[in-house]
Parts: structure tokens; sequence; C-alpha cells
């Protein structure tokens, strides 16, 4: 039917009742093939960052493109590439730090899209906080024992931020104690103990934490360093990319689509993310709505290589640098979005969309 249109489109333009230049990107459209399977299994975070698969399931978007889909909870970045690598998962969402140095030490994974930009930040024990506080100033940190998660954007940042400001790491009046955790919630938890005076956060803990009683020390995106920094991105084995490209390319479609209502219904939207993470509606708007996170599928090229450049001069990938775009594919996103712009060509949101691919990509 594509290719039928694209002829109309073609001949229309010949008597100038259309664009050429209009009917050459119709015609450029791939068309939609044939799924190699319905089956897909995706691995996910307790994290409302990952709602553009929340909301896929739960409105039909995924069933609109033949997919039958499988949510999968995983507790850490490296039980997302276990799963991958072990066959028991189709595509993850996982963190961008994670998804570089597991690349560097060799494994063929690729990215493909992106999950959630932004929205994590570290929390302080209110009682620590001096009056006259303001957001953002790390110098709170000095002299804390503080809880992070080591091969993580939110380790990286204040890493960043605790060299930028010449705050030293070890123990000490002057300094910042890091002590690590397996994951984000260990690393949360421990700040119900007497040890840990800080913790770092992703979404949903932030709004957890403050309804705890603590302190936001920083959320990332308020940090100049950090302004649109690619989080969790979209992954699968890089074999099953080029096996499959149909496959991602229908899952890539309706990850489009659960962002686009996700822009235009609040209200259900909340009410999707509610079904995966269990925490009150209120603070599921916050972390959603609430200006320091966005959760978009564009795979965020240029970001991404940015923010690998410093996790290889911060040393997480013990010294090895890699060739990050064997292991980038953008066109599964490019043409998803095409094609879904061809049948939709005045929708505000897809043409925003693209405007973003265009200058990120």
């Amino acid at each position: 039917m594509k290719r039928v249109l694209a002829l109309l489109f073609t001949a229309l333009a010949a008597v100038g009742l259309f664009s050429a230049d209009y009917a050459a990107a119709a015609a450029s459209v791939p068309e939609k093939g044939k799924l190699e399977k319905t089956s897909f299994n995706l691995g996910h975070l307790n994290s409302t960052a990952h709602l553009l698969a929340f909301v896929a399931a739960e409105e039909g978007y995924f069933k609109g493109e033949g997919l039958t889909v499988t949510l999968n909870q995983f507790a850490s970045a490296g039980e997302l590439v276990s799963g991958l690598e072990g066959g028991q998962l189709d595509a993850a969402f996982v963190g961008s730090v994670p998804t570089i140095t597991n690349q560097a030490a060799g494994h063929d994974i690729t990215i493909f899209g992106g999950a959630m930009t932004n929205g994590h930040g570290y929390v302080i024990k209110s009682g620590l906080v001096p009056n006259g506080f303001v957001e953002g100033d790390i110098s709170i940190l000095k002299g804390k024992n503080i809880a992070s998660v080591k091969n993580s954007v939110q380790d990286y940042e204040l890493l960043v931020l605790l060299k930028n400001n010449g705050i030293e790491i070890g123990e000490g009046a002057g300094k910042a104690n890091v002590v690590y955790f397996e994951s984000q919630k260990d690393a949360y938890n421990a700040l119900a103990g007497n040890e840990i005076d800080a913790a770092s956060v992703y979404s949903p803990y932030a709004s957890v934490a403050q309804s705890a009683g603590h302190k936001v020390v920083y959320y990332c995106n308020e940090k100049d360093e950090f302004k649109d920094q690619p989080c969790c991105r979209q992954v699968a084995l890089t074999s099953a990319l080029k096996a499959n490209p149909n496959l991602y390319t229908a899952f890539e479609r309706a990850l489009i689509k659960a962002y686009k209502f996700s822009q235009e219904n609040k209200s259900a939207t909340i009410d999707d993310v509610a079904k995966y993470i269990t925490i009150e509606k209120s603070q599921i708007e916050y972390e959603v709505y609430g200006g320091h996170a966005q959760s978009v599928p564009d795979p965020d090229h240029n970001g991404t290589v940015h923010l690998k450049e410093g996790v290889v001069e911060f040393g997480y990938t013990g010294g090895t640098d890699y060739d990050i775009e064997k292991l980038y594919n953008t066109s599964v996103y490019e043409t998803a979005l095409s094609q879904l712009l061809a049948d939709n060509p005045d929708d505000s949101v897809y043409k925003s969309l693209k405007e973003h691919f265009e200058s990120a990509n």
C-alpha cells in the first residue's frame, strides 16, 4: 500500500499538486515487513523511567503491532545484560554507563533506542541539612558517607561534580566518602541505618526519599554538566537486531506511540505506570511530569557518545576505549518514526521527535 501511495504522490508532484520533496520522502519510507517472530521478552527495572513499556503494554500498542510482549522486572543492569546474553530477553532498558562498560568489556550488545533522559541525583538525611542550604550545593556532602552504585550514571555524575568542585574522595571533614552497593534499592535502603548519610537515587527513589523526610542534594538536570544526559538505553544483542529487523522496528513503533500517549494523556499514563511501580500516584506524577526526567525513545547517539568519552576518562572501563559506533544502531528508531510519520504526516508529537532525532543523532 505504501508503494502505491508513494507512486501517487510522485504523480501528483509532477502536476504541481504536491512538492517533489514530499513525494521523495514518502517514496523512501521502508515498508513494514513481516515479523520474524511475535513473542518478545523485555527487561526493565523498578523505575517509573521505563514508562514507555508500561504504556505500550497497557494501551495495546504492542498488541497493535502484532507483538506479544512479556515485561520482566530485574534488580540491576548486570542482571539485564545477563538476561540478554542468556536468551531470556529480546531487549532491555539498561543504564547508559553499565551499557558502555559492558560494551567496552567485549559484550556484543547494541544500543538502538532510549528510555530515559536525566532523572537521577542524590538525597541526604534532613537532619544533616544546615540552615540556608540551597538545592544543588554539593559541598553539603563534605564529611558525609554517601551510598552509591558502582558502574552507574549516578556514580559517574557524582565523581564529575566532586572533581569539578575540588572535593576529594575519602574519609575526613573536607572529603566525601563514597560507599558502594550492588543496586539502587540497596543504596537507598542503607539510608535507614546510622552509617550512611546520603544516597544516590533514580526514579522513583527521589520521590520516595522525600516522602520519608529526606532532602534532595541535587538533580542531574539542574547541573550544566549533565544537560540532556542519556540514562537508560534500549539494548539488545547485536546479532538479534541483525536477524530480526522487522521485529525490533515494530517494537519501536509501539514505544513511539506510547511516548505520544504520555504527552497527551497525563492521568491515564500515571494509571498505567501505577500497575507496575507500586508507589503513590502523586509520587508517580512527580517523577514523570515533575520536570527532572524525560522518558523519550530516541537513541540520542550524540549525547551517549559524549558520555562514553567521559566514562572512559574516569576509568570506568579500566583504561579500555572502543569504537561505540559498531554497537550503536539508530536506523531501527529512524525507520519506525518515518513509518509513523508517513501514516500521520501532520502529527505534532511525531514531528517534534523527528526534529529531535535530526539534532541528536
